[in-house]
């Protein structure tokens, strides 16, 4: 029973610490820092250093999360390596990589060694342990932040050649330093351990590679396997975990045989494993959506488990001693990685642009650094945990200088698609309808009757249009920025999309980067298109289930289904927008509406405000409210009223 408890009391309290971890680290990024820093930082917090209330010994019995989350961190970093995405850029990916690869090693490991005399734990070795160990630290500088850079490009909403190159190469790289890092560290340890490198090593370090391989291999066909089975994807992802975990504890026991049998270290990388099987399932199986989601649906847990450790296991007497040094070997870092982008850009042929900013994107480092870093702390307890807090250090500085380097080379090369500033109303709701039909022009013929002015966009040649003459209808030829300014799009206060999805997606990206229109409605063909309309912000309706939700809300509540579809006579519901600034900073309770008006709730930044009586009203809320025809235009008009 003894045994239980000491196993189960430091889960459950790490349990409880990681949802704080959560909470804390959302504030971080409040005040634009990264997430991992607040991580890391509540794992400082709570390690034991401060609040003590991780101890030396539950970080040692919480080791297996620490596992557990470096095999779902290779799991990722392998799936994001898409053989068919990497063609486009191959030569510029390629040459990058090399270069990166080679100066960011060399002037890292030299750099490294230059500064042995100034690093404590280093000091002391001989000449030789010090180069092996600057170049294993100098391998793990070479690591890059595939999930980070992912991030920024979502945000950015980048595309073209300079970011399909810099995505290329920080996932192609991800993959080459696990293997690089396996044959290094396995002939640093010889050296360390004063084993001679010869034949035998090499034979060595070749067997450990192809058994990996194999391994991963296996891993992949196991994986298959449960991804046959029609199971939950709880389920099915906790099988994955056990699997990635699996070779964690086959690559320690390996080891520990091969010694005691063979009086050698044989070493398997178990990152290396669980990444090659990740990449095979990724692109040589047709469970790649599937395995996709697994990793995007769990991605957050396991990154607060893993960096939230991370922190605690940082010795923070020591993290104070050594961040100059940290700060200088950044800056080397920084430096290797601007050579090798130089080298490259100029070797692939790439714009000078291109080249000058080439090595913003490589700044950033997070998951598969810092798991090298920690078997580097368990192979060497002595000094491991000296070089792991060094690691750290450099880790959250290119963590905090690396994503705004990256945004900022995105802008400069003219490849991000931000979205444009808001909307201004100009007192006058337009309404451009793309595409003509019995439904676009029965909706343009009711809200004309409402006050709105509607003008119709459509592919059909003017001689077919021509006749219409109750209605504003204009063809068009194609769809660019051209045609949407000659539509008067900058004044538009909505817009409704009733092309095929592959237009109207044309059509709501350049809405989105080029004009502030509130209300874009896109009627989609495919449901599968769904969440690219919506990451456009757009409302998306699904003719398939739009009918089906109308009846189950009739059945729900038959009066407000009647309301919104203007079936009760004389009531409306409206969205109204806070303009005039006398009435900002009033109570709804103050606001004296008509007695047949309510406010149902609020729009401000994105969010719906469910409304009570104390509700302070702020510049440019939405309003939604339903009541009278007469009053909600009263109401319209008093909040429209810009002072």
């Amino acid at each position: 029973m003894n045994i239980d408890l000491a196993i189960f009391i430091p889960i459950v309290t790490f349990a409880v610490i990681a949802f704080a971890s959560e909470s804390i680290s959302k504030f971080f990024t409040k005040i634009h820092f990264p997430l991992i820093s607040g991580l890391i930082f509540t794992g400082v917090l709570v390690g034991p250093y401060i609040l003590k209330i991780i101890s030396h010994d539950s970080l040692h019995q919480l080791s297996f999360l620490l596992d557990i989350s470096l095999a779902f961190i290779a799991m990722a970093a392998g799936n994001e390596l898409h053989l068919e995405e990497l063609k486009d850029s191959l030569k510029s990916i390629k040459y990058n990589t090399f270069f990166q690869l080679l100066m960011t090693m060399i002037i890292s490991a030299f750099g490294i060694y230059l500064l042995s005399d100034y690093i404590p734990f280093m000091k002391e070795f001989s000449f030789s342990v010090k180069l092996a160990i600057s170049s294993l630290l100098a391998t793990i500088f070479i690591a890059r932040s595939p999930s980070s850079a992912i991030a920024i490009i979502k945000e950015m909403r980048a595309k073209g050649p300079f970011v399909s190159t810099a995505i290329g190469v920080i996932v192609l790289i991800d993959v080459l330093v696990v293997v690089l890092f396996a044959i290094v560290f396995t002939v640093s340890q010889s050296v360390i351990e004063q084993i001679p490198v010869d034949l035998k090593l090499l034979v060595i370090i070749l067997l450990e590679l192809f058994v990996a391989v194999t391994l991963a291999y296996i891993m992949a066909k196991i994986m298959q396997i449960i991804f046959s089975f029609n199971l939950p994807q709880s389920l099915k992802t906790l099988l994955l975990l056990l699997i990635g975990y699996s070779a964690f504890v086959f690559s320690e026991h390996l080891l520990e045989w091969s010694y005691h049998s063979f009086g050698i270290d044989f070493f398997v990388e178990p990152i290396l494993i669980v990444l090659l099987a990740s990449f095979y399932i990724t692109n040589f199986t047709k469970n790649k959506l599937e395995f996709s989601s697994i990793l995007h649906n769990n991605g957050t847990w396991i990154y607060v488990i893993f960096f939230t450790l991370t922190g605690a296991s940082l010795s923070l007497d020591l993290f104070l001693e050594v961040w100059q040094i940290a700060l200088v070997l950044f800056l080397i870092r920084t430096f290797g990685l601007f050579v090798g982008s130089i080298f490259g850009g100029l070797a692939a042929g790439n714009p000078k642009s291109h080249i000058k900013y080439g090595w913003f994107p490589y700044l950033t480092q997070a998951g598969i650094g810092i798991g090298l870093a920690t078997e580097i702390y368990e192979k060497y307890p002595v000094w491991g945990n000296d070089a792991f807090t060094i690691i750290i250090a450099v880790i959250v500085l290119s963590q905090i200088i690396g994503p705004p380097l990256f945004k900022l080379s995105i802008l400069k090369v003219g490849e991000a698609h931000l979205r444009a500033q808001d909307y201004e109303f100009h007192g006058i709701k337009d309404l451009i309808i793309f595409g003509y039909e019995t439904q676009s022009h029965a909706i343009a013929r009711n809200l004309e009757n409402n006050g709105w002015t509607v003008k119709i966009a459509t592919f059909l040649p003017e001689k077919d249009v021509s006749h219409i003459e109750d209605l504003e209808v204009i063809s068009i030829d194609r769809i660019d920025i051209d045609i949407l300014n000659s539509l008067n799009t900058d004044r538009a206060e909505a817009a409704l999309l009733l092309f095929s999805d592959e237009k109207n997606f044309q059509i709501a990206e350049l809405l989105y980067e080029h004009f502030g229109i509130r209300e874009v409605i896109v009627r989609i063909n495919d449901r599968s298109n769904y969440e690219k309309f919506k990451e456009l912000h757009c409302y998306v309706v699904d003719p398939a289930n739009a009918m089906i939700n109308l009846l189950m809300q009739y059945v729900k509540s038959p009066h407000s289904a009647s309301l919104l579809l203007g079936e009760l006579k004389g009531q409306s519901s409206l969205d109204i927008e806070v303009r005039d600034i006398t009435i900002v900073g009033t109570y709804l309770r103050d606001l004296h509406l008509p007695a047949d008006v309510i406010i149902l709730s609020i729009e401000r930044r994105g969010e719906v405000i469910i409304t009570h009586g104390y509700t302070k009203l702020e510049l440019s809320d939405i309003m939604t409210v339903v009541g009278s025809e007469e009053s909600l235009e009263m109401l319209e008009l008093k909040c429209s009223v810009v002072v």
